[in-house]
């Protein structure tokens, strides 16, 4: 669905309605139920290769949809015998013929089985800990907690259509088709993912996996060495070539972040494999990183150099329609606190599919905090109701883009 920038509301439609929402995010029970509802989530724990955590995280959230918001519209599980199942819930908006908009999470996240024993849950005044709670479990209760906001105030409101996966820290390559489908007829999208300093990512890289591999002739190293062909020495070399084709002005980073090869100091390798992350910020630098991996070859023509993988993620480029849905949460965001910070950032996510199919979005959304992937994982307490009164301002300008209006 191509969506023109004329499809949004204008700036102060939502102005008052926006009032409303953030004294009621802002109350002590909205913020208790919210603290209650992330404390289930990160104590579920759900790293993205156990199949029965997933499931019973992916179970959890249904459960949590059902209490918060009541039985959905519509509600299909998209089950998989590996990865984390696709839970997609729709709730009819308010607005007679009015749009859809698609909110995007993942319930997945990096850390193992256990990890909650000695990392638990933790509320203070400043931040909010725990395994997966800034990636990206606080933006799932923000999610809910919104448009909940929106039902109890009676303000318009666009039908929600919850996309919720548990396979995007691995790629996304089991819920890709689902999100491209469930974003095919929505005016927007919103992906919950981590925020920045009170900003939005409107746009990220272009994301390749890649693995490469050589094969050369074993031979002792000592004995026999202009026997052997080595293919540590071969991928050494394609290493170089492609950290040389790197280029930061243009916004392309590359990363060979593990290698393997050989048995022994003593023996000229026979095998080596190695792992690259490439990260792009448009389509050109794709087509140039494409050719520069075709182009690699062995100086030794003994030895064979074989390149697997591709790109997982395109890049997330903002066209107009895109810039005039950042505007749209940009005119939220300074009626609550202040203008949005417009960030580009080198992560991938979710969005960039949608984007790739021309259609606008908007990423990180979620929770203020820092520490992805890492043991200072945190979410700013003081934020959280901010954070969830911009979304939930979000749904209601863009439900008034159809000219609806409270029930």
């Amino acid at each position: 669905m191509s969506v023109p920038a004329s499809a949004f509301p204008s700036p102060s439609d939502a102005s008052d309605g926006v009032s409303r929402i953030a004294d009621r995010c802002r109350t002590a029970e909205y913020r208790q139920g919210f603290l209650t509802d992330l404390r289930r989530l990160v104590e579920q724990e759900s790293p993205s290769d156990d199949k029965a955590l997933l499931d019973a995280t992916a179970g959890l959230l249904v459960n949590l949809l059902t209490e918060r918001l009541g039985e959905p519209d519509r509600l299909v599980r998209h089950r998989d015998a590996a990865c984390g199942d696709v839970v997609e819930a729709e709730y009819t908006g308010s607005v007679s013929g009015g749009p859809t908009v698609t909110v995007v999470g993942h319930y997945d996240t990096v850390w193992p089985a256990g990890t909650l024993a000695g990392w638990p849950f933790t509320v203070t005044e400043e931040t909010v800990t725990g395994p997966g709670v800034f990636d990206m479990k606080a933006g799932l209760a923000q999610g809910v907690w919104a448009l909940r906001a929106l039902r109890e105030l009676g303000l318009a409101r666009p039908t929600v259509r919850f996309v919720l996966n548990g396979d995007e820290e691995t790629g996304s390559v089991m819920s890709r088709p689902v999100i491209e489908r469930a974003t095919e007829d929505a005016v927007a999208t919103l992906v919950l993912e981590p925020g920045g300093s009170w900003g939005v990512k409107a746009g990220r890289k272009g994301v390749g996996i890649f693995t490469l591999n050589t094969t050369g002739i074993e031979a002792h190293a000592g004995l026999d060495p202009a026997k052997g062909a080595s293919a540590v020495h071969a991928l050494a070399d394609a290493v170089r070539q492609l950290a040389d084709a790197a280029d930061l002005e243009r916004g392309t980073s590359v990363n060979v972040g593990r290698i393997s090869g050989g048995t022994a100091r003593n023996v000229i390798a026979g095998e080596a494999h190695g792992l690259v992350d490439i990260r792009v910020a448009g389509q050109e630098e794709i087509r140039r990183m494409d050719e520069v991996l075709a182009s690699l070859a062995p100086t030794d023509p003994r030895v064979t150099l074989t390149v697997g993988g591709g790109w997982n993620r395109p890049p997330m480029e903002p066209g107009p329609a895109g810039r005039a849905l950042f505007a749209v949460a940009d005119s939220v965001a300074a009626q609550l606190r202040a203008p949005l910070a417009e960030l580009f950032v080198g992560g991938g996510s979710d969005a960039n599919f949608v984007a790739a199919l021309g259609r606008p979005v908007l990423c990180g959304m979620g929770a203020t905090g820092d520490g992805a992937h890492a043991r200072h994982e945190h979410v700013l307490t003081a934020d959280l109701p901010d954070r969830t009164a911009l979304t939930a301002g979000t749904l209601h300008a863009l439900a008034l883009g159809s000219g609806g209006a409270a029930e």
